[in-house]
């Protein structure tokens, strides 16, 4: 019979892998495994975390105990951060300044008449649709959340933000982002916000959190998208169900926006 298989710690010590004589193993046994290999990487990665870690690699050859720390800290301290808000509409948007000027002033009016409404405004952090979002919620004397991210260009955290943090890692800050809120509005942006909107979309659609309404702002820049989804991803290759385009309501104006999230919001 072959040696039992082993799980190394990062404390150099090792432990017997929670398998029974057929292979299996029960849940329970799991959760202690990881458990122990995980408290042991939190320990020792605390005390060494650069001062300026490197870009995460693709299958890494070995478990980073600091990087293993520093994810579980982001974690802890992003989800303390969001506790503190019982009701809160998250922005999402460009951090450019390339569309419109009218695109900017909407996001500003909109956050701030629901920050007066009691929302929490929470954005990106940054500038463009994200700073002119928190710009409303500052204004109108409300709760005005950046959850930006250290990138190399130093994306700066905008002068209308009253609490927040910055992340290292991309894929923690979706999760806040993801988890924050009651409501999620997408304004007109690039990559970045199509990402966030069908991380959103995806992950409503197969009911891993609860259904929340997901508004679409600007009729000009959305309706060649959601076409696409209708005529494409539908219609012809049958890759969503017709459900899946009830997910989103597009709106045109801030009235239609704040009456829609007025009536469809759940509070918790």
């Amino acid at each position: 019979m072959p040696d039992e298989p082993i799980i190394d710690s990062p404390a150099g010590d090792s432990m017997p892998s929670p398998h029974d004589a057929r292979g299996q193993v029960s849940r329970e046994e799991r959760h202690h495994a990881m458990g122990h290999l995980l408290k042991g990487a939190i320990e020792e990665g605390k005390h060494q975390v650069p001062a300026e870690p490197n870009p995460l690699v693709s299958r890494p050859s070995q478990l980073e105990s600091w990087r293993v720390f520093k994810i579980m800290s982001e974690f802890v301290e992003g989800f303390d951060l969001l506790r503190r808000y019982t009701l809160a509409a998250t922005f999402f948007g460009s951090a450019r300044e390339s569309f419109d000027s009218t695109i900017y002033q909407a996001a500003t009016e909109l956050a701030s008449r629901l920050a007066k409404a009691g929302f929490a405004i929470i954005t990106g952090g940054s500038s463009g649709v994200m700073q002119a979002a928190n710009r409303g919620a500052y204004e109108a004397g409300g709760a005005s959340v950046g959850l930006n991210i250290r990138l190399e260009d130093n994306q700066a955290t905008n002068k209308y933000v009253t609490d927040g943090m910055t992340f290292d890692h991309f894929f923690i800050r979706k999760v806040m982002l993801t988890f924050a809120s009651e409501v999620y509005i997408y304004f007109p942006g690039g990559f970045g916000t199509m990402d966030e909107f069908f991380e959103i979309a995806t992950l409503v659609q197969t009911k891993k959190i609860r259904h929340v309404p997901i508004v679409l702002f600007g009729k000009e820049y959305w309706t060649p998208i959601v076409t696409l989804f209708k005529e494409k991803f539908y219609e012809e290759y049958h890759a969503i169900d017709e459900g899946d385009l009830e997910l989103y309501h597009l709106v045109d104006t801030i009235d239609e926006a704040y009456d829609y999230i007025i009536q469809n919001v759940q509070k918790r």
